[in-house]
């Protein structure tokens, strides 16, 4: 049997992606129409939100200790979490947590290093590039990373929060986010990490100057292979 797997969830839109690639993409590993059982709890983004607002990482860390017990009592065997930026209260949390977590960013610096990339831009919520969450995860594999500038980490943040979550794709987003994966192209990436789990709706190998690594759907795929392989 499959293991359950548990999503912690963030953000609507994020969630959803990685729900929806678990249950497509299962067929590759357990055949046509079938998947792990999968359970998911969200607390609204909005109480997330409050307590990133004010840097209460201790608070977001108890909603998301929340959702685990929860996910406990369905039955899963070990939790994932679809939001980038609230990792960073993860570390703080894990040794009370009733179950196992796969590391969103542990994933991602794996595949970076196996797909023999060196230097890794970063996009992401400001709360999430401003932080150590991927500079450590890719020092420990001998990888570098590129933070975007202050202005750039304001207008990617903007796009995110009023528009990606709300489920609004505009081609102005896009277009933003060329130019700042192309100018960390010129300054020596070999790579561009979505950091935060809405930015694969609108951004993918086919429209990114440097080569995408898809946390989203990384993180679903892991989850899948560790659910297979128990």
């Amino acid at each position: 049997m499959a293991q359950h797997i548990g999503i912690v969830a963030c953000s609507a839109e994020g969630a959803a992606l990685c729900y929806r690639t678990i249950c497509i993409e299962g067929a590759e590993l357990f055949g046509p129409h079938r998947h792990p059982e999968v359970s998911m709890h969200n607390h609204p983004l909005g109480e997330y939100m409050n307590r990133i607002y004010r840097g209460d990482w201790q608070g977001v860390g108890s909603l998301m200790l929340s959702s685990a017990n929860k996910l406990a009592q369905l039955g899963a065997d070990f939790l994932i979490c679809p939001d980038n930026t609230i990792h960073q209260a993860l570390a703080e949390i894990e040794p009370r947590s009733p179950l196992p977590w796969l590391h969103i960013a542990d994933v991602v610096a794996q595949t970076a290093a196996a797909r023999g990339f060196r230097r890794a831009g970063l996009t992401g919520t400001r709360y999430l590039v401003e932080s150590n969450i991927y500079p450590e995860k890719l020092k420990l594999r001998g990888l570098e990373c590129m933070r975007p500038n202050a202005a750039e980490r304001e207008e990617i943040d903007r796009i995110i929060m009023d528009e990606l979550v709300y489920g609004v794709f505009k081609p102005e987003a896009i277009s933003y986010f060329q130019q700042v994966i192309g100018r960390m192209q010129r300054e020596g990436c070999d790579s561009v990490i979505l950091g935060c789990t809405e930015i694969p709706l609108i951004m993918n190998d086919s429209n990114s100057p440097l080569p995408t690594l898809d946390t989203t759907r990384l993180l679903a795929r892991a989850a899948l292979h560790r659910a297979a392989h128990r």
